[in-house]
């Protein structure tokens, strides 16, 4: 017994040490720029052992220094409800579940929204399981609690795969159009958008017939967005 209750006060120890750095860490980058992911990391541990080129670009920007049209990009292909839910999407939940039932075996659809990909790239591993999900699900809530959903596109335009070994929407746009966030066309944030489910597959730069399809369709939802009203575009 007095081994079992040590090892529940250590528990309860670890457990409560979690939520206070798991909060004050939430905290800590609603102010300051997030410097590397778990991906980064990652990514740049799979080219060392591969032995290639150390590759990792990324420039924080502010989200006022970026183009009006990438955060609208990336929530008409996204994430529609960005701005009305509270970091899930119940009804797209719903949809994906539905869909993957209807076709087992297949490719998974997912259903996470701009906040949940925020919250797993900053705080979590890549994967699946229901443990990592299971934090997913925390840290979202946490960012939605303390940040601001300026905050959360802002963070989630800086970090997001873009490319191989490259980073956010700075880079991205140097990358594949030699010119600065700022300067994205609606056309050239649509097709970054585009590529963002598997940016080492496709590039913004050489979009295959799919992508382009893709990219239309995104602009076509991006003209509906209720930018008049959108938040986002305010300091």
């Amino acid at each position: 017994m007095k081994v079992a209750g040590r090892i529940w006060k250590y528990f309860k120890k670890l457990v409560l040490w979690f939520f206070i750095l798991s909060i004050a860490g939430v905290i800590f980058f609603r102010f300051v720029p997030v410097p590397i992911t778990p991906l980064m990391v990652l990514r740049c541990a799979k080219q060392i052992f591969q032995g290639k080129q150390l590759r990792l670009k990324k420039d924080w920007t502010p989200l006022e220094k970026m183009s009006a049209a990438m955060p609208l990009a990336v929530i008409a292909a996204e994430d529609q409800k960005f701005e009305d839910h509270f970091g899930f999407d119940l009804d797209a939940i719903e949809k994906a579940r539905k869909y993957n039932e209807r076709h087992k075996g297949k490719r998974i659809r997912g259903a996470s929204t701009i906040s949940q990909q925020t919250a797993k790239n900053v705080f979590l591993w890549p994967g699946r399981s229901y443990i990592r999900k299971g934090f997913e699900v925390y840290f979202t809530f946490l960012i939605e609690v303390f940040w601001s959903k300026r905050r959360i596109m802002e963070v989630y335009l800086n970090v997001i795969e873009t490319g191989d070994g490259i980073y956010g929407v700075e880079a991205a746009a140097g990358e594949y159009f030699h010119k600065e966030a700022s300067r994205l066309t609606v056309r050239e944030a649509s097709l970054i958008a585009a590529v963002l489910p598997n940016p080492l597959k496709w590039s913004p730069a050489h979009p295959t017939n799919y992508i382009e399809r893709k990219s239309r369709r995104i602009m076509y939802f991006m003209s509906r967005l209720p930018t008049e009203d959108f938040s986002l575009n305010r300091k």
